[in-house]
């Protein structure tokens, strides 16, 4: 029986590697969007058009203007000469961010008195506005200090900010463990989805059925070179992560890899029980893009945080795959955790894959009946 089913997946091999097409897809693709994920989608930005709106007109409001552009965040767009400038920039999307700076700033400033500035925001990018105000209120913090040495007044109050596992706020740091999950998760799935799914389309399955081989041999057989392959693309996509981006891998790499392993055999099993409910192979694909891809990028928390969604989206994100692997990646990878504190994840990948194996016998046994 073990020859047999040596010679199987011997068999599934060969017919992979001449698959041109298959190899694009689970070597090409994968690279393709670790790069474009990680050169292309960023929280950080640059050159952010800001307008100012300077009462004051003197050295001191010149400063700070020069100092809140030396950070290269933001580009001066326009100095605004009254309030009714304001809306303009916004509603024409040329600017972002306004700050107002009060006519006796520069007495208020070096006379230890208190002083009012304001930065109004776009609001319609709540996400980007928010960005862009914490970032203008550190460069105006900065310039304080810079100019005063207020380190012995008692009285000044103090901001410190501290970012603990990216004090740099790289953003590839957030984006590569998602991309891995996402990567693992399509690629595995719409592959293993297609297998069955082809073996139907081309008729060739009753010969699958009069072999020697039972059921769930023969899904095994199906998989088992696809996990071999995918458990080299998450090898490949952390190498990238690691020397192309600089993602760090602070606790233990066996663990890690151990836990791809079980990723890529969740996304397996998930793929074969699409492809057992698949008549065709464009079915099973567009079950597996339709829905795995769109929910995985929006509500596993590679993108967009779940906390921040309604209660019904992250009931739904809880149910995704890629949401505890992206939990297990970052906690692995970049706050160095152990296996005690990434336990609840593992547990429910594994009931995950379970479950998933079960439902794939079941629905291929009623196809044999």
């Amino acid at each position: 029986m073990f020859k047999i089913f040596k010679a199987f997946v011997k068999k599934e091999v060969y017919h992979i590697l001449r698959d041109r097409r298959t190899l694009l897809i689970l070597f090409g693709m994968p690279i393709a969007q670790i790069l474009i994920f990680g050169y292309a989608v960023t929280n950080e930005f640059k050159d952010a058009k800001i307008d100012v709106l300077d009462y004051a007109k003197d050295q001191s409001s010149l400063q700070l203007v020069q100092h809140i552009q030396s950070s290269g965040n933001f580009l001066l767009n326009r100095i605004l000469h009254s309030e009714k400038e304001i809306e303009a920039g916004f509603k024409a999307g040329t600017s972002k961010l306004v700050l107002v700076i009060p006519e006796s700033f520069g007495a208020d400033l070096y006379g230890n008195r208190p002083v009012s500035l304001q930065l109004i925001a776009d609001g319609s990018d709540p996400n980007n506005a928010n960005t862009l105000v914490q970032y203008a209120l550190a460069m105006i913090l900065d310039f304080q200090k810079e100019r005063l040495k207020l380190a012995e007044n008692p009285f000044q109050v103090r901001v410190e900010t501290r970012m603990l596992y990216n004090p740099q706020l790289i953003s590839a740091y957030n984006f590569v463990p998602g991309t891995i999950a996402l990567i693992l998760l399509i690629i595995s799935a719409m592959l293993t989805s297609l297998t069955i799914a082809r073996e139907k389309e081309q008729g060739t399955m009753e010969i699958l059925l009069v072999s020697p081989l039972p059921p769930l041999l023969i899904i095994l057989g199906k998989v088992a070179p696809y996990a071999i392959l995918s458990f080299i693309n998450a090898v490949l996509v952390l190498v990238l992560g690691y020397f192309v981006f600089g993602v760090p891998i602070i606790g233990s790499l066996t663990l890690l890899l151990i836990i791809c392993m079980l990723y890529v055999i969740t996304a397996l099993s998930l793929g074969t029980l699409i492809s057992t409910i698949s008549k065709t192979q464009q079915d099973a694909m567009m079950r597996s893009l339709m829905g795995l891809m769109i929910p995985s990028m929006i509500l596993s928390g590679f993108i967009f945080p779940l906390a921040s969604m309604p209660v019904v989206l992250q009931y739904l994100g809880h149910i995704i795959p890629a949401t505890y692997f992206i939990a297990i990646l970052k906690g692995i990878m970049l706050r160095g955790v152990g296996f005690n504190f990434i336990l609840f994840e593992v547990s429910v990948l594994l009931g995950m894959t379970l479950f998933f194996l079960f439902m794939t016998y079941k629905k291929f046994k009623i196809r044999l009946e």
